[in-house]
């Protein structure tokens, strides 16, 4: 019998690229994309949820290497390949770095209060029976990864927490289904 084929199955293909560097020359013939060109491509509007208009201005900032509030081609596609291909250490070396809005090297509750609380809406958006409590989840995110219970998250602790308890996992991924995802902007978004 006919089965659909899984997210594992669905892979970003030569022609998706082509058609994101297509989409890239676009709107952006000046070789740099900002912010609002970003959300456009990736099919954030006046429609989007709040939650989506965050987690996507966090993705970018997470990707602009040098800060000069713009992506060059070279950073879009590296953030591209991460996202879509990159290796579970890197995605969470990512993940980490999203999360950490001040730049310290360290996460604090509000930092991972803030982007759970994004991911959360995302997930309750697309599966309304999910429940939880952002308070309790960031509690036990912190009892589970706050080795030496500093209050304080770092990076060796972030992937530890992450790779050793698959519930951790689930609370600090930031690609949630990132093949998927992609595929369907580009075919929304023609």
């Amino acid at each position: 019998m006919g089965q659909a084929p899984s997210a594992a199955d669905k892979e970003v293909t030569l022609q998706h690229i082509q058609e994101l560097y297509r989409k890239f020359a676009n709107q952006c013939p000046s070789g740099n994309l900002h912010l609002h060109e970003f959300k456009k491509i990736f099919g954030i509007n006046q429609n989007s949820t709040a939650e989506e208009s965050a987690y996507t201005e966090n993705v970018f900032r997470s990707f602009d290497t040098n800060r000069d509030s713009m992506l060059d081609f070279m950073e879009y596609v590296a953030a591209v390949h991460l996202v879509l291909r990159g290796k579970l250490e890197d995605k969470l070396k990512w993940s980490f770095k999203v999360y950490d809005r001040d730049g310290n090297g360290c996460l604090d509750r509000e930092e991972v209060r803030h982007v759970v609380k994004i991911i959360y809406a995302i997930k309750k958006h697309n599966n309304p029976s999910i429940t939880g409590n952002i308070e309790d989840i960031c509690d036990r995110i912190f009892h589970s990864v706050d080795k030496n219970n500093d209050s304080q998250i770092s990076l060796e602790e972030f992937i530890e927490g992450a790779e050793r308890d698959p519930w951790v996992m689930d609370q600090l991924k930031l690609d949630i289904q990132p093949c998927d995802w992609f595929i369907e902007q580009q075919e929304k978004n023609p």
